[in-house]
């Protein structure tokens, strides 16, 4: 049985991270250390990974995006990125949270914690890799890892290799491909320039 040709693809932080799972299940990656700027490069990152694959667009039956938490404006261009070659290639897009991707590097159980800032943490448990046991949450940062015996939190980097894997087996129904804020927006709407209404 062969393995879904999947691209993944993570913008979530300081990195751009690409990934292809070929027919034959072997993964080939693509690693770019960017603050900023993804949107500038993403296509030709991916054309990169293609090529020296062997591939083309055409070749893939799906595709993998982190869906955060993560940086706001990295996220939507990840996700904007997978959605619109998913449309364009008619091909489904399986959506992978970030906590959901770090338990995948551990073999067992594991709880996820990643630091949010402002003293708050990103939090979940899973029972093993990509099964979550609860929901994920916005805790406070020093009691959760006092609580769970720890005194740093997780690396808040993606294996995407892992991810790539995972997308290529996952059910797209179970994972839709739309973004995993947890933290409310800190964007308020304007109202001092508003027009009144008649």
């Amino acid at each position: 049985m062969t393995t879904p040709v999947t691209l993944a693809i993570d913008t979530a932080r300081d990195r751009l991270q690409l990934a292809l799972v070929a027919g034959d299940g072997s993964v080939a990656t693509e690693i770019r250390d960017i603050d900023k700027g993804h949107a500038e490069i993403i296509f030709e990152a991916i054309e990169a990974l293609l090529t020296r694959s062997g591939a083309s667009y055409q070749t893939l039956d799906r595709i993998g995006v982190s869906t955060g938490p993560g940086s706001f404006t990295g996220l939507r261009i990840g996700l904007s990125t997978a959605r619109g070659l998913g449309l364009a290639l008619d091909i489904p897009v399986i959506g992978v949270p970030t906590l959901l991707a770090l338990s995948l590097v551990h073999l067992g159980p594991s709880e996820i914690i990643i630091d949010a800032k402002r003293n708050e943490a990103y939090r979940q448990s899973f029972s093993a890799p990509g099964k979550p046991r609860d929901h994920a949450e916005l805790v406070d940062f020093t009691h959760t890892l006092r609580a769970a015996s720890r005194t740093e939190p997780d690396d808040p980097m993606i294996d995407i290799a892992r991810l790539a894997a995972f997308a290529a087996k996952a059910r797209p129904s179970e994972f839709p491909p739309d973004p995993t804020y947890i933290r409310a927006a800190d964007a308020k709407p304007q109202t001092k320039f508003g027009v009144a209404r008649q």
